[in-house]
């Protein structure tokens, strides 16, 4: 086998494990490479029909990966929902996603509906992509309970836009908000959250009445 039979299986093998993730950027972004690989494969080996068709994929992928990456921060792409703790469709949403919430907040196991806790649905159209909870922890604080995010959009941690709208929680009394210590990679130092140390471990602080997200 040749360097260019080579290149041309692993421009395949490529393309199909692309096909397997589950993360709408990291398929966008690897399928780009796969079709960037053929591109060249089948333009050495003169397979026209197939050398174009890799390249119009080339400028899709190119499409949508600058979309999706237009709208990584951006604010009308999300919409924040507040339901109640014992609605239907949050506590379907938790059960259909209980596993994989398990390996990301292993310590995560009831949703109480209690005095001060409240439940958030991040929406991208009509597509459920964040459930964020708190609970009233005293002294005006907020303790983030789960802050999840479907694995398609997990590349883009839209619950932060949860934060960006400090009147979610300013409106009911807290001054500020502490992140769960079980939490699996947490991405709030990206948010200007600060670390911090807690009974349970440590986590992250952000002080509503000093700082607002950008």
């Amino acid at each position: 086998m040749d360097a260019l039979d080579l290149l041309g299986w692993a421009g395949s093998a490529l393309l199909i494990f692309s096909l397997l993730q589950a993360r709408v950027l990291r398929f966008r972004v690897l399928n780009l490479a796969a079709c960037l690989v053929l591109v060249v494969f089948n333009f050495f080996i003169e397979v026209w029909p197939m050398f174009a068709m890799n390249v119009v994929l080339c400028g899709i992928n190119l499409f949508f990966i600058r979309r999706l990456l237009s709208e990584r921060h951006d604010p009308t792409a999300y919409e924040v929902l507040e339901v109640g703790r014992s609605d239907a469709y949050l506590r379907h949403m938790l059960g259909q996603h209980s596993s994989d919430i398990a390996t990301f907040f292993p310590e995560f196991e009831t949703v109480p509906d209690e005095p001060g806790a409240a439940a958030y649905l991040v929406q991208h159209g009509d597509e459920t992509v964040g459930v964020v909870l708190i609970r009233d922890a005293g002294d005006g604080v907020a303790q983030v309970e789960l802050d999840y995010v479907t694995p398609r959009f997990r590349d883009f941690s839209p619950g932060e836009f949860v934060y960006r709208r400090s009147g979610l929680f300013l409106d009911r009394g807290f001054r500020r908000v502490v992140t769960s210590p079980g939490m699996v990679a947490p991405y709030y130092a990206d948010l200007g959250f600060s670390p911090v140390s807690t009974p349970d471990g440590p986590a992250y602080a952000l002080d509503l009445t000093a700082t607002t997200l950008g």
